[in-house]
């Protein structure tokens, strides 16, 4: 198969209607996932959702049945080789050679894809306060975490394919994790991130695609996505509320007395907000907060029934997601 090369503005990752059965177990149904050149994505969705059959389809582990993949300009199949050289990949559980130090699988896993800074991989052993003569079997798991992560970030790559990458660290490591993925975004790399973690995807993502029986349900960035859902409000009136609860676009509210008067929180879509300021601008109002929702309020608003119906999908599938 002919490998094109990808131009200023083709995609790193750009899949159309992929799709990926085990037996009877459909774990990819027409998936579609685009990250554009220089773009940190998120990949978001439920166990069993299809996200690491996506992500071996990509690195050429797993076939696809059919649809259209391409990874880097390439083929992930056929170009496997090619492409592995261009990119670095961290799994949510990392296996190391047990009698090499953490040192020298870094070396050993950077020279697939060419030199490395000496300095570069000397700055992030000190950012993740990392011994690289310590024997892989003594690792704990996050410190084999970092042994790949180091090796990735080491690495002059083009793209990153991040499968819950900052599994066993510690909240100072994950926030190390974080700037670092910043600096690569500045230098027009790109990423994919496949995350539990939902702040850590919406401290970094320029996009998000959550994925839901093997489908993408929703794409966009963060600002698009919480356009669909709703914000919460936190209000003190000094009388009484009147009929802020009939409103369109209103939910949940509860009322609690305050020394102020009472206070009200609630639920509003976002589309209806204007219409509740101009209620509230009817009446005495002593305090207002309004606090947009968070990646994981989003997820769990829009999907969060989809957890209870993916529990009968059969455990033979565990490996396919």
């Amino acid at each position: 198969m002919t490998t094109t090369t990808p131009g200023a503005s083709a995609p790193a990752i750009d899949i159309h209607g992929l799709h990926k059965a085990f037996g009877a177990v459909r774990a990819l149904d027409g998936l579609d996932l685009t990250v554009a050149a220089g773009e940190v994505a998120g990949f978001l969705g439920p166990n069993g959702a299809g996200k690491s059959t996506t992500l071996r389809v990509l690195l050429g582990l797993l076939r696809a049945d059919a649809g259209t993949v391409r990874l880097l300009g390439g083929d992930p199949w056929a170009d496997a080789v090619a492409l592995h050289r261009r990119l670095a990949y961290v799994p949510g559980d990392v296996s190391l050679w047990p009698n090499l130090t953490g040192g020298e699988a870094i070396d050993l896993i950077t020279r697939l894809r060419g030199p490395v800074d000496p300095r570069r991989k000397s700055e992030l052993l000190e950012r993740f306060e990392l011994d690289p003569t310590k024997r892989s079997r003594t690792l704990s798991k996050g410190n084999r975490q970092k042994v790949a992560l180091v090796a990735a970030f080491a690495s002059e790559v083009e793209l990153l394919v991040l499968d819950e990458p900052t599994s066993g660290l510690d909240p100072l490591m994950e926030a190390v994790f974080t700037d670092l993925l910043r600096e690569l975004k500045s230098e027009g790399r790109s990423v994919l991130l496949s995350s539990h973690i939902l702040h850590e995807v919406e401290k970094v993502c320029d996009t998000v695609t959550i994925i839901r029986g093997g489908r993408a349900v929703e794409s966009g960035t963060l600002h698009e996505l919480r356009h669909l859902t709703r914000s919460t409000v936190d209000v003190v009136l000094a009388g009484h509320p009147g009929a802020i609860a009939a409103l369109p676009g209103v939910h949940n509210l509860v009322t609690e007395p305050d020394a102020r008067g009472t206070r009200l929180r609630f639920d509003v879509d976002d589309d209806r907000m204007s219409g509740v300021l101009r209620a509230l601008g009817a009446v005495d109002v002593h305090g207002f907060t309004a606090t947009p929702p968070s990646l994981e309020e989003l997820f769990m608003r829009h999907y969060g029934d989809a957890l209870a119906d993916r529990e009968d999908v059969p455990a033979a599938a565990a490996g396919a997601r």
